[in-house]
């Protein structure tokens, strides 16, 4: 994961001069035994400016307790939110900024970060391994380990509860076939489906929909933030609409129990 210091550009430092300030929300850790926190913050909690919910949420997770996040939680595709001025102010008043490559205005986000700023790239997935790595990884950079590590310890209970509560409900009391988005795959993992096939994030070519209708899954787990639409019309498979990120409130967890309860009312009324 890549960490870059960068300087605040001219125009950014008129704009901040201008009075645009951070605003903060979120809560976390502040158990001084994990350890020293960035120079720059506040009241021993590092000040961190995600560019989206799903970035937020991570930084919660781990134990911020000061996060502002630049795209809406509304933003329907937030790869395509443009930032403003304001947006660029609150990134150079950061401890930490985390963004995320796949993100087009990554370098805008980059030159508008003050020089105290430390930069966090992100690889954002939900497969449950991945981000407890992550959570953990960011627990260290901030300082708050054990906050991160409680969340982590609550995430297996979590889990764990929502995978046994899908098996129940697996059509015909076995695992269904399912075809998934890449970006969806974790929550086919959640349900314990059998994952026959991917597709995306390219469009779905002529090709694929052949072989993928040939493997006759009884459900498409779609991502709702890059939907092209039916992915695998007249095949009988039932799609189903999985959200990534989470909500203005950052909770990740309920990223997990949307997709659980969306997956179950799918399962049940095959």
């Amino acid at each position: 994961m890549a960490r870059t210091r960068v300087r605040i550009t001219s125009l950014l430092a008129l704009t901040l001069s201008a009075g645009l300030t951070l605003t903060a929300t979120g809560c976390g850790d502040s158990d001084s035994s994990d350890g020293p926190r960035a120079a720059g913050a506040k009241d021993g909690a590092p000040v961190v400016v995600a560019t989206t919910t799903w970035e937020g949420a991570f930084a919660k997770a781990a134990g911020a307790e000061n996060v502002k996040v630049i795209v809406p939680s509304s933003a329907q595709h937030a790869p395509d939110y443009d930032p403003r001025p304001s947006d660029l102010a609150a990134v150079a008043e950061a401890d930490f900024v985390l963004y995320a490559p796949f993100e087009p205005y990554a370098e805008k986000i980059k030159e508008a970060a003050g020089s105290e700023a430390e930069l966090v790239e992100q690889q954002l997935d939900n497969d449950p391994e991945r981000v407890k790595a992550e959570v953990t990884r960011l627990g260290k950079l901030f300082g708050t380990r054990s906050a991160a590590a409680r969340w982590n310890k609550s995430f297996d209970t979590e889990y764990a509860t929502l995978r046994k509560d899908l098996k129940k409900a697996w059509p015909g009391g076995r695992s269904p076939a399912v075809v998934a988005q890449v970006y969806s795959a974790w929550s086919a993992k959640l349900a314990g489906a059998d994952v026959v096939g991917t597709y995306g994030p390219e469009a779905v070519t002529a090709r694929q929909l052949s072989d993928l209708s040939k493997k006759k899954p009884a459900f498409v787990l779609d991502n709702v933030h890059m939907s092209t639409g039916t992915v695998l019309p007249d095949s009988g498979a039932r799609q189903i609409d999985i959200v990534n990120y989470p909500g203005k409130d950052l909770d990740l967890l309920a990223v997990y129990r949307n997709a659980a309860t969306t997956v179950e009312k799918a399962m049940k009324a095959a």
